[in-house]
């Protein structure tokens, strides 16, 4: 079993940076590989949109409404994947979820899912 648990969120005022990071944990087993990742950003009534995915080559792409103020980065030594946010609007504001494809051993058998987090809130004030 894996667990994505997000941090890093909060108030900020509008111009303002946060980073967000999203811990990958394997409960039972161990864990191989993170093959890609994203950040996802609800607001109510709202699907989840995605922001940022990073493939597990580095490969980085980006939402129009982000690019140039978020950046996503993904640390393969310690497991996490991290948002960085700039120039935050208060149309930023949202419940920010983290995704990974991840592949995990458990003695001989090997299991690839995706896997969420439960989400961080982000408020941005004007």
């Amino acid at each position: 079993q894996v667990e994505l648990a997000e941090s890093g969120g909060g108030l900020v005022q509008a111009g303002g940076s946060l980073r967000l990071s999203c811990v990958v944990s394997v409960v039972s087993g161990r864990l191989e590989t993170i093959y890609s990742a994203a950040w996802y950003r609800q607001t109510p009534g709202n699907q989840r949109e995605m922001l940022a995915s990073i493939s597990s080559s580095g490969y980085t792409t980006h939402a129009d409404s982000v690019k140039g103020r978020f950046t996503i980065s993904k640390d393969n030594v310690d497991n996490k994947i991290h948002l960085q946010m700039n120039s935050l609007r208060p149309d930023d504001a949202g419940v920010y979820y983290c995704t990974a494809n991840i592949k995990t051993r458990r003695g001989a058998a090997l299991t690839l899912a995706d896997y969420w987090g439960q989400g961080t809130k982000v408020t941005v004030s004007s």
